[in-house]
């Protein structure tokens, strides 16, 4: 009885232990593992087993505030349910999750990007008991290739990449299906500097090509006839790669194009 007890605690209870078998995955693709579920001392329940994706998002607040940060479910496969675990028994669940083409990159060539937090959470609910078992999982998310030559172009016009994080939030006239976008933050090139704080880069992909957004933060006059200060302007601009015409656009000269048309002086406070 006391095993019983202590087991609805969490305590001598069923374990979960997911297991991700893909080195790497890309948005669009199919990430394959396994799940280990042993059991405690004692039989239990499933109500169900399942796996979430899971992504740290900033939530900006309403009311002026600081952001908060919130872990939000973006895809979940339930795995089994309504089943028997007997003391020590050991399951291996394979499962496969077909990963959004919005999903947010993690890594570039297996370097992790500073600022991000994908995972793969395996929930298992028993009956009866007060705490379920779970399990966490960094999931390692490299770029399609559409997306790898933007981010290339960008290194190769000098500018250095600072940090990624994800925004609970909607691009206006972006075709966006995620309740979040990715921004990938880099520092200006030296040709740039003196005008821009920073530039994001956010993709969002789609099976035939991917949206790419540039959101520049322009440097602005803090007073008429001053130089340009601390504050900043965001301007956006948008444009469409396809993956079947993606050699034929020399992407370094189009995105420096845009780049030095936001830069021209546009006003007394620009």
């Amino acid at each position: 009885m006391f095993q019983k007890v202590m087991a609805s605690f969490g305590q001598g209870g069923a374990t979960v232990d997911a297991r991700i078998l893909d080195r790497h995955v890309r948005p669009g693709g199919t990430l394959r593992g396994e799940v280990m579920l042993t059991g405690g001392q004692v039989d239990q329940e499933v109500e169900s087993l399942a796996v979430t994706l899971l992504a740290r998002v900033e939530h900006e607040s309403t009311n002026g505030g600081e952001a908060t940060v919130v872990d939000m479910p973006f895809q979940n496969v339930h795995l089994a349910g309504k089943e028997m675990v007997r003391a020590g028994a050991q399951i291996k669940v394979p499962f496969e999750v077909q990963m959004p083409w919005e999903t947010p990159i993690t890594t570039v060539f297996g370097k992790f990007l500073t600022g991000m937090a994908i995972g793969l959470q395996t929930n298992l609910n028993l009956s009866r008991t007060v705490v379920d078992p779970q399990d966490v999982d960094a999931i390692p998310i490299e770029p399609v290739p559409a997306q790898h030559r933007i981010l290339d172009a960008m290194s190769r016009l000098g500018f250095q990449f600072s940090s990624a994080n994800l925004v609970k939030e909607r691009l206006d006239g972006a075709d966006q299906q995620l309740p979040f976008f990715q921004e990938i933050n880099f520092t200006p090139s030296p040709s740039f500097a003196k005008v821009f704080h920073e530039v994001a880069v956010t993709f969002l992909a789609r099976p035939r090509d991917v949206q790419v957004v540039l959101d520049v933060t322009k440097r602005v006059r803090v007073r008429k006839g001053g130089g340009l200060g601390a504050r900043g302007q965001s301007m956006l601009g948008m444009f469409v790669v396809e993956y079947a015409a993606l050699g034929r656009t020399n992407w370094e000269q189009q995105i420096e194009g845009w780049l030095r048309e936001v830069a021209k002086a546009r006003g007394i406070f620009d």
